[in-house]
């Protein structure tokens, strides 16, 4: 079993890190790797995989980071990925990383693992949480229940426990495979028993021959397709149901004997769920919560943002003075302060409301509300012919749509996959939240919060109602109902918190200084020049000419100017791009600041009389609907593997947003 390291004399081991979603086991694994990591794609599927390294005394260690599962039972693409990973003959040691604090629904995992014949190590995740709720777990008894295997309690968080942990790999390794702890009733062993010997007969050097043999008594279409033995005359039904009961029943007894103090929390978690999780009032407390977090990004942010917009004035004078005194030329000057700065710097101004969207929602999600979300969802989804599970991509949509399509991997069908890709960019990701700031505050000063809180109940109404259409042409299509445990509610990690939104900022500071930079030079471009060279009036730029092509379409939905058109086309790079495009096309050092808002009114009034709340909401509807950005379209295509169904999606959204914002501004001017 041993293996050497030629050139460094190290034995190798590969070690899979396996858990149930949300156990901290990525957070885990980064603490044990570090900087030493390598992310690509699993053979054949876009599902990513991570590789990391670790040393532990002569030992070389191969560390790699599996999709969260619930089960080697599979359905969804990760979950084939990692049983797919687990069952591969390199893999030498299986991590398997418990939530502490809800042992009863991370042990079935566990159990099923410890049937492979491999050697498993229990890395006992969230113990601080477990401290920090009064409750105590025997850590003496555990492994004793579990087959003698190494129970290691760690915090990922705090990174304690970390050398134990690789301490019980390496020598757990030594020591070998780890021996099942379930045994069944007398007539399932007996027939276990009887296909492990017609498993040995037929794959003699297979290695989990008990596993395999439980899995032809569950009828997994897998292993019948991948090990096709005769076993009419010893499976006469399908047992999988007797065989998770046992499981749980064994999980029960486990659970009774090294767990202590949990029935006050589990009280509280419950008490709390009757409100939040509520029949009928679980869905408007949704939107009561999604509400105040609106109003905080917008009450908060818009206090916070006046520093940002003195930073840029200054930065805007500053870089006019010295580029001046240098003999720098008009257009060079232009172009740095007109389109660089006015456009770049314009959406750095959004900041303060981008991390308090971002804080809220990491809150949310770390106190264990959201999978609540999904699971109040669950009945208006399956009408609309997808589980609960689906929405949980869509509200991922809030923060960003690219990580919100990938999610849709966890659905089990690959209609169900693409049903959510073409309802998830109707959810108003971050990079739209910038275009409904700035126009709520210019058009609708007392009702700001309002206006831009309705673009994203909007949002979750339409992707509704467009599967629910899809449901009425759908023939034969059923959902399976969602199937989730709800965790206890837990005291958010401060950490946790910060690194989700440090990575959401960092990203948005990227976008900025790449895909946000180069539109605004190429829109300054645009503006500036024409058949002729370098014009003084923007409205004989390319920019105005590419515009005025779309001045018929955008008319209908009170849009009828041509910088709205150039603003719209340049968003698909980057929906921010919207703002800071129109900062460019008026001229506007900080388009979010109250001069560069009047400003910006000014000149719509000039050219476009009567420009007013009602237009204004028609082009935040549809800036919520048309096509989303570059990045999203490629994720959809690489996810999809669809150019057709690609294509038909933009072309369906581009669709869907014209005929919504010309209902609101043909409908809105009947009573205006």
């Amino acid at each position: 079993m041993e293996q050497t390291n030629m050139a460094g004399g190290r034995r190798e081991i590969h070690v899979a890190f396996v858990g149930n979603p949300n156990c901290g086991k990525t957070t885990l694994f980064n603490a044990l790797t570090g900087s030493k990591l390598k992310v690509a794609n699993w053979p054949g599927v876009t599902v990513e995989k991570k590789e990391g390294s670790a040393v532990y005394e002569d030992c070389n260690l191969t560390l790699i980071d599996t999709p969260g599962i619930y089960s080697l039972t599979c359905y969804t693409i990760e979950e084939k990925v990692t049983r797919q990973c687990v069952m591969d003959d390199d893999i030498e040691v299986i991590v398997n990383v418990v939530d502490a604090s809800s042992l009863e629904r991370n042990l079935y995992l566990t159990l099923q693992l410890l049937e492979l014949g491999k050697p498993v190590v229990l890395a006992l995740n969230m113990m601080d949480i477990v401290k920090e709720r009064g409750m105590e777990i025997d850590l003496h008894r555990l492994p004793e229940l579990l087959g003698g295997i190494p129970v290691v309690p760690v915090s990922a968080a705090r990174r304690t426990g970390l050398e134990i942990l690789l301490h019980a790999v390496v020598h757990h390794y030594e020591e070998g495979p780890s021996s099942h702890v379930v045994t069944y009733r007398q007539d399932i062993e007996e027939k276990i028993a009887k296909l492990e010997v017609v498993m040995q007969a037929r794959f003699p050097d297979h290695a989990s021959v008990r596993w395999h043999a439980i899995k032809l008594m569950e009828d997994d279409e897998d292993v019948w397709r991948e090990h096709p033995v005769s076993v009419t005359d010893i499976v006469d039904r399908n047992y999988e149901k007797d065989i998770i009961q046992q499981k749980y029943q064994y999980i029960e007894t486990i659970v009774k004997e090294v767990l202590f103090h949990k029935e006050k929390k589990a009280a509280f978690t419950e008490k709390i769920d009757s409100v939040l999780t509520h029949s009928f009032w679980g869905v408007p407390v949704f939107l009561m919560i999604m509400g105040l977090v609106f109003f905080l990004t917008f009450s908060v942010g818009d206090f916070l943002k006046g520093g940002f917009e003195v930073v840029l004035s200054f930065l805007s004078v500053e870089a006019e003075t010295i580029l001046n005194a240098v003999g720098c030329a008009g257009w060079m000057i232009s172009l740095i302060t007109d389109g660089i700065i006015a456009g770049v710097g314009g959406i750095l101004t959004f900041i303060p409301n981008i991390v308090i969207l971002f804080l809220a929602l990491a809150i949310l999600e770390d106190s264990g509300y959201m999978s609540r979300v999904a699971y109040v969802m669950d009945g208006i989804m399956g009408k609309a012919g997808l589980s609960g599970k689906a929405f949980l991509p869509m509200i991922l949509g809030f923060g960003c749509t690219v990580p919100a399509i990938m999610a849709t991997r966890a659905l089990e069908t690959e209609h169900d996959r693409r049903k959510t890709m073409l309802v998830t960019p109707f959810m108003s990701c971050s990079a739209r939240l910038p275009i409904y700031v700035l126009f709520s505050d210019m058009f609708f000063p007392k009702h700001s919060v309002i206006a831009a809180f309705s673009m994203y109940v909007i949002g979750m109404l339409v992707a509704i109602a467009i599967a629910l259409l899809m449901q009425k042409f759908e023939k034969g299509q059923q959902n399976d109902s969602l199937l989730i445990e709800l965790p206890e509610y837990k005291r958010p990690n401060g950490r946790t918190i910060a690194i989700y939104v440090w990575a959401k900022l960092k990203d948005y500071l990227e976008k900025a200084g790449t895909v946000i930079f180069v539109a605004s030079i190429l829109i300054w471009f645009l503006l500036n020049f024409g058949f002729h060279g370098m014009v003084t009036d923007a409205s004989d730029s390319f920019g105005a000419i590419l515009g005025r092509w779309m001045v018929p379409l955008l008319k209908p939905a009170g849009l009828g100017m041509w910088q709205i058109g150039v603003a719209l086309i340049s968003g698909v790079s980057a929906k921010e791009v919207v703002v800071s495009s129109f900062a460019v096309l008026f001229g506007v050092i900080n388009a979010n600041s109250e001069t560069g808002m009047k400003t910006i009114i000014a000149h719509i009034n000039a050219q476009y009389p009567g420009f007013g709340p009602l237009n204004a909401y028609a082009l935040m509807v549809f800036c919520l609907l048309y096509v989303p950005c570059m990045a999203t379209i490629a994720t959809i295509k690489k996810e999809s593997g669809s150019w057709k169904f690609t294509g038909a999606m933009v072309v369906f959204q581009l669709l869907l947003a014209w005929v919504a914002a010309v209902l609101v501004y043909q409908i809105g001017s009947l009573f205006c």
